[in-house]
């Protein structure tokens, strides 16, 4: 496991990389300081939040971190996945196929918000809290000296008023996708290769249900036999334990590290659509893997980077959009 992550040259190069992306983010009407004058202490409220959950229960910062990721890839970065179900108007994302039973840390968002608004009131968007809490939950993670990577969020997006479980089930990434699958999901997004394959990255912390990989451990030549073997006597029986747990990568589950693509080269990640990025024919993946494998530093530069570039997608023109007062319902 690497100790650390940037340093010298390397750690400003990165910083410059990130501080670029984050202009263009603001060329969509996004800025780092949107909020220095009418919430100052915003950052230091959320940090503190997250700081605590994460302190309770380590694999939270996972937990935050893939709620991010559900909520940007549908529509959007507009916290509508924090939505409840509303009867008779609609059925949100948090009952869709991708994330019931499954997406966790509402009720740390709930937290911080209640805190941003006992300092902030009616100002702050929940889809903004949940950008800062992503960061601060994988820079946060434990038993690392220097922490996780970090990177500057863009700031000034508004909350959803609706949502629906289609449109979850429609774009979020299915765990047994291919290759090509997962390329097209992410280009549609104007996402590319390098970014599929740094925020799968992301899978270096957390765990998954037995049901999530039974298939990939029972039925795919492409993970390693001993690795599958031994997930199959201890967590993952062919029939029942659909909610047993295991780590994405055991050596680590709550470090933000490279561990993942080691793991990916030896064949050994619960997941098909994580595997499908080493050794399905794909140069690009195969060298990208190679090298985060490799390099740490390389890997936490490009997640970095690549985290903007979520955080940048933007729901539809004329969705319109609020300041919700609570996450969980539009005001």
């Amino acid at each position: 496991m690497a100790t650390g992550w940037l340093s010298g040259a390397l750690w400003l190069s990165a910083l410059a990389t990130v501080a670029a992306l984050a202009g263009g983010a603001q060329g969509q009407g996004l800025s780092p300081g949107f909020y220095n004058a009418t919430c100052p202490a915003l950052q230091a409220v959320v940090r503190r939040g997250v700081a605590r959950a994460v302190r309770r229960e380590p694999r939270m910062g996972a937990s935050i971190l893939r709620l991010f990721f559900h909520d940007c890839f549908v529509n959007g970065c507009d916290a509508s996945v924090l939505l409840d179900d509303v009867p008779g108007n609609f059925t949100g994302e948090k009952n869709a196929g991708p994330n019931a039973n499954s997406l966790r840390g509402y009720e740390v968002i709930d937290a911080i918000k209640a805190q941003v608004e006992a300092s902030c009131n009616a100002t702050v968007s929940c889809a903004d809290i949940l950008a800062l809490a992503a960061r601060d939950a994988v820079n946060l993670s434990r038993d690392m000296q220097l922490g996780g990577p970090s990177w500057t969020v863009p700031l000034g997006r508004r909350d959803a008023r609706n949502t629906s479980a289609n449109a979850a089930n429609t774009n979020l990434p299915p765990p047994d996708a291919g290759l090509p699958t997962l390329l097209s999901m992410f280009r549609a997004k104007g996402l590319d290769a390098r970014d599929l394959t740094a925020l799968s990255g992301a899978h270096t912390v957390g765990r998954a249900r037995c049901a999530v990989f039974r298939s990939h451990i029972y039925n795919d030549t492409a993970a390693d036999a001993a690795f599958a073997a031994g997930l199959r006597a201890s967590v993952c029986p062919a029939a029942g334990g659909d909610g047993n747990l295991a780590p994405l990568e055991p050596q680590a589950p709550d470090a933000f590290d490279n561990g993942f693509f080691r793991d990916l080269v030896a064949r050994r990640v619960l997941l098909r659509s994580d595997q499908a990025l080493y050794g399905a024919g794909n140069g690009t993946t195969d060298a990208l893997v190679r090298a985060y494998a490799a390099n740490g530093t390389a890997f936490a530069a490009d997640f970095a980077a690549a985290m903007v570039r979520l955080g940048g997608l933007a729901p539809a023109a004329g969705s319109g959009g609020e300041v919700r007062l609570n996450c969980r319902r539009v005001n």
